[in-house]
């Protein structure tokens, strides 16, 4: 194609940098297309993007030009290492999502470099066809991932309390300020809970559990004395604050991470300590849900640790 056939004009240097020059712009464009047009951050963005770099920046480079395949890695990871930096220096992204995102993003890349590579070694004609049908998928990918519905999932976390229920109770429906996390993961901007207000008492009460980004509203649902207590997510606050030179409001921190609903479960054991186990059914719209699964599932043990460490704590001082 002319407009590729302009590459072989220039000289190695200049060639390699606007390889990587139209690349980023090409991914750039279709990831904020994805994301504030489309409304989506899954597959497309996390996976066939990176694919994307590595493919494109490879076939750029390598358009009837001679490359090794170390060649072709490096303009691969140079390529997603500039669309990173990007995504810091115009404040669309914080560090912990990037560091969140990488793994998948790095191993993505370096397949899409590796296949890039094989397509200019074996089959030279077809190449250009197959990064226009790339790109061409991935705002494909992303309206139709748009359009199906998350599933509900559960995560549960358990802790023996050298109490009586009724006694770790009254430390489950509220409890006092928090000491300072120790956790590290709560040093990089992921919201932790500081303490717990209830608002009546019974059925139809509401807990208000205060997060250092805001609220959850819950509406008690199921109140058991010394049993169980259920209760539904009518407002949740941000899931965390962006660790950033820049104060980032990115979309996916509003709407794409969903806590729903929960519950404390007190069981007395026979000598008469109490097993409690916390209990968040969340989703989010964020995908390839086996991957951030990964994550939101760490965060919330260690939020729930954090607070059912909490009640342990209060409990056994009587």
């Amino acid at each position: 194609m002319k407009i590729f056939d302009k590459l072989i004009e220039l000289n190695e240097t200049i060639r390699k940098w606007v390889s990587v020059i139209i690349t980023v712009c090409i991914a750039g464009i279709l990831s904020l297309w994805g994301i504030y047009g489309i409304g989506e951050y899954g597959i497309a963005l996390f996976m066939l993007t990176p694919f994307l770099i590595g493919f494109c920046s490879t076939f750029l480079y390598g358009y009837k030009n001679r490359i090794k395949k170390s060649d072709a890695i490096w303009i691969g990871f140079t390529t997603l290492a500039i669309c990173t930096l990007a995504l810091i220096v115009f404040a669309m992204e914080g560090l912990i999502c990037i560091v969140m995102a990488a793994p998948i993003g790095i191993l993505f890349t370096w397949i899409g470099s590796l296949i890039g590579y094989s397509f200019l070694k074996s089959s030279k004609n077809t190449t250009s066809s197959a990064l226009l049908i790339l790109i061409a998928i991935i705002p494909l990918t992303s309206f139709v991932e748009n359009k199906i519905e998350p599933e509900l999932t559960s995560v549960s976390t358990s802790i023996i309390i050298n109490a009586k229920p009724m006694e770790v109770w009254k430390n489950v429906i509220e409890f006092p300020e928090l000491d300072k996390p120790t956790e590290f993961i709560f040093k990089t901007g992921i919201a932790y809970p500081i303490n717990a207000k209830i608002v009546g008492n019974g059925i139809g009460s509401v807990r208000h559990c205060n997060f250092t980004t805001g609220s959850f509203v819950e509406p008690v649902t199921v109140w058991n004395n010394g049993k169980l207590l259920k209760f539904n997510v009518l407002e949740q606050p941000a899931p965390m604050k962006e660790l950033s030179f820049w104060n980032i409001d990115a979309p996916h921190l509003h709407d794409y991470f969903v806590s729903k609903k929960g519950q404390f479960k007190l069981t007395e054991l026979k000598n008469g300590n109490t097993l409690l186990e916390g209990t968040t059914w969340y989703y989010h719209n964020i995908k390839p849900a086996f991957y951030w699964q990964i994550w939101s599932n760490l965060i919330i043990h260690t939020i729930h640790d954090r607070v059912l460490i909490h009640i342990k704590k209060n409990s056994e001082k009587t």
